[in-house]
């Protein structure tokens, strides 16, 4: 039986070859993950246990749950949450575009007044503000139009400007202003500078620029920052409970004031954000998406 072996260059002899297996001969072992299971199992179980304690124990009350889930009186009160979100997001969010665009202004007057409107209204607690405007008729009666320290042309009483509904909207959108003014900010200095130089160099519009390249970019940094404060918003406008709007809190803590079912009433008013948040972010989802086409596979 001969061997072959391999001559070099020099003409030496080396050692024989070997051959090189081929694929078909490996034997593929999928990489195992016992330690996942075991933290599967462990959520499974606390689930289990969670649902069971949900479904057994008799605090939760769950007939009086479902008696007054769907009230008309609950529908009403969810209603009215509803628009203060949605007055709320879209009065906060334009104030907040104009001050975003003060910021990014080449004055620096209008970068300071836009600085310290957000500094000021990220400072105050909102449920301050909302008090504030909601007995403003109590520190000025009137309001009025003329020329400063000179003579007034128009004057009106604050006691009809504006009622508590009207309040509460006031205070939630100014303040969601600040903070709206910030995101929409970050997400257009997201935006590489080379990207409107080249846009520039090629003599698109300032206008176009901006709607056509800027934006859209932006739109994915200001999207999940956005969202979030629309779904805090949300949850946050519990807190004009305490001007007694009849909102979706305020009108469960009437009703468990009344027949002192307490937990099954907030659990009405817990059940309903989660539905609506749901909802809040299947729209994210489907918006990002929308936004991130030619980005991702």
């Amino acid at each position: 039986m001969s061997t072959t072996s391999v001559t070099s260059a020099s003409g030496t002899t080396g050692p024989p070859a070997t051959a090189v297996p081929l694929e078909a001969d490996l034997t593929v072992v999928a990489r195992r993950h016992p330690w996942r299971w075991v933290g599967v199992g462990v959520v499974l179980v606390l689930l289990a246990m969670f649902v069971h304690g949900l479904a057994t124990n008799p605090g939760w009350d769950w007939p009086t749950f479902f008696q007054f889930f769907a009230t008309r009186t609950v529908f009403s009160a969810l209603w009215v949450t509803v628009q203060l979100t949605v007055y709320g997001t879209v009065l906060g969010f334009v104030l907040g575009a104009v001050l975003a665009s003060m910021r990014l202004s080449g004055s620096p007057f209008l970068q300071v007044v836009a600085w310290g409107y957000i500094w000021a209204f990220r400072s105050i607690p909102l449920i301050v503000q909302l008090l504030f405007w909601f007995n403003i008729a109590y520190l000025y009666q009137e309001l009025s139009l003329g020329i400063p320290f000179g003579p007034e042309f128009v004057h009106f009483s604050t006691n009809n400007l504006f009622g508590p509904l009207g309040a509460a909207v006031l205070g939630l959108a100014l303040h969601q202003a600040a903070y709206a003014a910030e995101i929409i900010r970050g997400g257009i200095i997201s935006v590489d500078a080379g990207q409107t130089e080249a846009a520039a160099a090629l003599g698109i519009p300032k206008r176009r620029q901006f709607f056509r390249i800027v934006l859209p970019q932006a739109m994915r940094s200001i999207l999940p920052n956005g969202a979030n404060e629309v779904i805090s918003l949300f949850k946050g406008t519990s807190i004009v409970s305490v001007m007694a709007i009849p909102e979706l809190f305020y009108q469960v803590q009437v009703i468990y004031g009344r027949n002192s079912r307490v937990v099954p009433l907030l659990m009405v008013a817990t059940v309903w954000y989660i539905v609506l948040t749901t909802l809040l972010s299947i729209v994210q989802y489907y918006v990002e998406r929308r936004f991130a086409r030619g980005t991702t596979r």
